[in-house]
């Protein structure tokens, strides 16, 4: 049992579930008290082990029922149909197998293992055969629906079916030599022929459910990808929500790369003169490195979103993502504006993220749903928070720009750069709008380091580099 739930829990990861060493030992200790006979039990205890996320759960759902519901089951359900067809009750059916376990004794010595344990229904020992094969057949190799007549060749090929075929039709031959009366050679050469034919098919939907088991991962990409590729304007509420995994993997590459990078830097740079001259009692043979003196440094971030109502979705998601970014540096300072500007750095601090969010856009900090003003918006930052600003710290304004042909004061922007390490501008509008009618994004753009289109999530992607102190 312990190496099909280690092959679960591989099949998860495979799947976008990340399942720990530590929670794979969790899901075997659990099976061990839970055992195996309630299904729905035995479920819960994998599900409670391996799943940390409610986002997670759908795809947990769907693998617990095609792989614990899989080969065993489909070999289970070819048995009932070679029973149903030899219309045998269930008592019948296991004393026909206990005289066909008695012919294979006396007149099938020359068959295979694998041959007799079909025949006589051994599900266990031929469902760990099938495993085996299937490996050799490298059967988790199959992605597509036209791959599946190849694999299904292939998996035949690793079992010997010819071979089995051929045994199978010489027990036949044999049949008409014993002496078992003509309605039992009758019955005996129908299930002969069945159970064949039951093993190609259990060769062929096992086949397909391997497949089905991509087509899992596949449909999730599918749709992660056209979500991601649709702007932010039109994503629905159930969309958002699925928007939050997303995010929390956005959040989760930033800190792998920040790690990375700090890890990397941490001694400096190679010191060459250095290391030259502390190794010349060595002949020059540099055995004592010597680095340049780093001086640490702690990033911090200063966000400032446009929650106005033409811009909600985008606001939302915004949000979600300055969330997520609160653990990855020293110091996140996160404010909100249409017309007024407010903070709500200690609401994301302390509050989970739908509480969070709840407070930012329902209209408790600022009026919500006044008229766009970026530039008596800035004006306020500057006069309220510039202090706010010094060299570490990186500028991230989300926003439109659309400031219904108010006086853009500008120049607020020049003094937070003037200020800052970096200005980043992103923009949920198409770079084609920019400049036109009250758009005063070509006045701000000149003031920042980097200006950006940022209508979905893989746009947000390509630009989430530049928000890694390098």
């Amino acid at each position: 049992m312990e190496e099909k739930l280690v092959e679960f829990a591989n099949l998860l990861r495979e799947n976008g579930v990340r399942v720990s060493l530590a929670e794979t030992l969790d899901a075997f200790s659990a099976s061990e008290v839970t055992g195996l006979s309630e299904r729905d039990v035995f479920r819960a205890a994998l599900r409670s082990t391996m799943v940390k996320r409610a986002s997670e759960l759908p795809v947990f759902e769907e693998l617990f029922d095609v792989y614990f519901s899989g080969l065993g089951e489909i070999i289970k359900q070819a048995s009932k149909a070679v029973q149903d067809a030899l219309s045998m009750s269930d008592q019948e059916f296991q004393k026909f197998l206990e005289d066909v376990e008695k012919m294979l004794q006396r007149e099938g010595k020359k068959l295979s293992e694998l041959a007799k344990q079909l025949l006589q229904n051994n599900s266990g020992a031929l469902e760990k055969r099938l495993r085996e094969a299937a490996r050799a057949a490298k059967l988790k190799g199959i992605e597509r629906t036209i791959e599946e007549n190849y694999f299904a060749r292939a998996l035949a090929r690793e079992l010997g079916l010819d071979k089995i075929e051929a045994e199978i039709k010489e027990l036949r031959e044999q049949l008409e030599k014993m002496d078992l009366g003509q309605a039992m050679k009758a019955r005996m050469e129908e299930y002969l022929e069945r159970r064949l034919k039951a093993l190609e098919d259990i060769i062929r939907r096992y086949v397909r459910m391997e497949r089905e088991k991509r087509d899992i991962r596949q449909r999730e990409d599918q749709r992660m990808n056209q979500i991601a590729e649709k702007s932010f304007y039109y994503l629905s509420e159930e969309e958002l929500k699925k928007m939050q995994e997303a995010v929390q993997k956005l959040a989760q590459r930033l800190k792998n790369v920040i790690a990375i990078r700090r890890k990397r830097t941490k001694k400096g740079r190679f010191d060459i003169k250095r290391t030259l001259r502390n190794n010349l009692d060595c002949g020059g043979v540099p055995f004592k490195l010597r680095f340049e003196r780093r001086k640490k440094e702690k990033p911090q971030v200063v966000i400032l979103c446009d929650v106005s109502d033409s811009v909600r979705n985008a606001s939302r998601f915004m949000l979600q993502f300055v969330y997520s970014l609160q653990d990855l540096y020293s110091r996140v300072r996160s404010f909100i504006f249409v017309s007024d500007i407010g903070e709500v750095t200690e609401h994301f601090r302390t509050n989970d993220i739908k509480d969070a969010l709840d407070v930012a856009l329902k209209g408790d900090i600022i009026n919500v749903y006044a008229h766009s003003n970026f530039g008596f918006a800035f004006r306020s930052f500057v006069a309220d928070h510039i202090g706010a600003i010094n060299k570490r710290t990186t500028v991230i304004v989300l926003g439109d720009a659309r400031n219904n042909y108010n006086l853009p004061h500008d120049w607020c922007l020049r003094e937070i750069r003037q200020r800052a390490k970096r200005i980043i501008w992103l923009n949920p509008e198409s770079r084609n709008t920019w400049g036109f009618g009250d758009s005063e994004m070509e006045r701000y753009a000149v003031h920042c380091d980097m200006v950006e289109e940022c209508r979905n999530l893989n746009q947000l992607y390509r630009v989430v580099d530049h928000l890694v102190v390098r």
